[in-house]
């Protein structure tokens, strides 16, 4: 068994040149737990460019600016790679814009209808019970694959049917009938806070370790330390997430004792005002063999909860 701890500290490139190359590979690695999120809750890649977009331009247009000028369109335009006519739609536009109007996925669209046009709707407005295909309904009667099809031409209905059961939104009766399930719509106040919280500590660790391998870093180092331990059965595992559980609810305590002293201490500065984040995480997986690449997880199908 083997521990290692790793900082990630400033790194000075030659003449303070970015580094693209070691860029992409860190970007690779930190892409793939985005792309299952993606996955899990149905964001298509359309709408996670449109928000790639808005944070280059948002970013260009407020860490990148030179003094005492505005930059124009074609200078973020060169810094970020998105195009002029995209950079002056979303230069102004509120940063959250993508976030309120996201582009609604095939599977999205076709429940949408499914729970809003009459012809579908039972006369008590409930989503009617519709037939797999025409052949296995009753003549006149709406299908399931007619609904896909009223959506987009571009997505077979199997596979719309395929990802609404993994989803956990409609259950395949006989082979021959597609239910939808009314609890699938509950809204998940909890999981929305979760959503919140995932937000805002991921992102602040991010910028921390970025701002730490920026070209030209501003300030010390900010802690972004890590240990890790490989060879591990499933039991020792749950040992250690108990034991780092435990430890963070010590450290916890004292650190919010020393935060609140130097909230009051603050309060008399005059100066701007600064926010801390700190946090800490665990995180356990399958180990890959030597020599071999590491797999994901293979996601289970969700499951509604009885009701």
């Amino acid at each position: 068994m083997s521990k290692r701890s790793a900082l990630v500290t400033p790194v000075k490139s030659i003449a303070g040149l970015p580094e693209p190359a070691p860029a992409t590979r860190a970007l690779d690695s930190l892409l793939q737990p985005v792309a299952r999120m993606m996955i899990d809750h149905g964001l298509q890649l359309p709408s996670v460019v449109e928000l790639l977009k808005g944070a280059l331009v948002h970013q260009a247009v407020g860490a990148f600016s030179l003094e005492g000028k505005q930059s124009s369109d074609t200078r973020i335009a060169l810094l970020t790679g998105v195009h002029r006519k995209d950079v002056r739609r979303l230069r102004d536009a509120p940063v959250d814009a993508a976030v309120r109007t996201p582009l609604m996925p095939v599977a999205a669209s076709v429940v949408a209808r499914w729970i809003s046009d009459p012809r579908f709707l039972n006369a008590d407005q409930s989503a009617r019970v519709l037939a797999r295909t025409p052949r296995r309904g009753n003549e006149g009667e709406p299908d399931f694959s007619a609904l896909v099809a009223e959506v987009s031409r571009d997505v077979g209905a199997r596979a719309v049917l395929d990802e609404l059961e993994r989803l956990g939104v409609v259950e395949l009766r006989d082979e021959a009938c597609v239910a939808l399930k009314s609890a699938a719509f509950v809204p998940n106040e909890a999981l929305s806070e979760s959503f919140e919280l995932l937000a805002a500590n991921v992102s602040d660790h991010l910028a921390g370790a970025v701002r730490n391998l920026s070209p030209h870093p501003r300030g010390p180092a900010m802690l972004e330390q890590s240990a890790f331990s490989q060879g591990l059965s499933r039991a020792q595992v749950e040992l250690l997430h108990q034991r780092a559980r435990a430890l963070w609810a010590s450290v916890l305590q004292q650190f919010l004792r020393t935060a609140t002293v130097a909230e009051q201490r603050s309060a008399s500065d005059k100066g701007p005002r600064h926010r801390i984040r700190f946090g800490v995480y665990f995180y356990e997986d399958l180990q890959a063999p030597p020599g071999a690449k590491a797999r994901p997880a293979k996601v289970p199908p969700k499951r509604l909860p009885r009701s």
